[in-house]
């Protein structure tokens, strides 16, 4: 059975996921009114992924029986700036999220909540992905800097891989 303290936790990070899929939706429209319609492509897929995530935490405190609490989401900010700050924020906004996704951990462990550690590790490693993929674009937006010919290589690269995770299975 899963503590009420530890289902708040996992509430409160579902918030999270959907604030993550809002603000994966501005910084979507956001490339999309600058004519970046790989990056755009990206971020709404990137939209769609935490989307599922946050349900699977649902379906996850309703499979054991908890009350999930749902807290009000807040408007990101409405303008990032260049592709170079989209990505920025979005490293930063990965980072606290992990952050968060371990402290659920530390909270499983100290509770010897095995279902929950063990559901989580999938969040962890998850999360690693997140963060490397990012950097790596980062990598190539500061190598390229703000030539036209580097950002429309990176941005066609962002809507092929955005295909490819439409075409991975849903997590939830």
């Amino acid at each position: 059975m899963i503590s009420t303290a530890m289902a708040d936790k996992i509430s409160d990070q579902i918030n999270r996921e959907f604030y993550s899929a809002y603000l994966y939706l501005a910084l979507s429209t956001e490339a999309d009114n600058a004519n970046l319609r790989g990056t755009a492509a990206w971020f709404l897929a990137k939209y769609h992924e935490e989307s599922a995530h946050g349900l699977k935490m649902v379906r996850y405190l309703l499979d054991q029986g908890a009350k999930v609490t749902h807290g009000a989401i807040a408007a990101p900010a409405s303008q990032t700036g260049s592709v170079l700050a989209m990505f920025e924020r979005t490293l930063e906004h990965e980072q606290q999220v992990t952050a968060a996704i371990h402290d659920i951990v530390d909270q499983a462990l100290s509770e010897k909540d095995h279902a929950t550690n063990i559901f989580m590790h999938w969040f962890v490693t998850e999360q690693i992905e997140e963060e490397a993929t990012v950097n790596d674009i980062l990598g190539r937006l500061r190598l390229f800097g703000d030539r036209s010919e580097g950002l429309l290589m990176i941005d066609n690269e962002l809507a092929a891989a955005a295909k490819s995770m439409e075409q991975e299975e849903p997590v939830a």
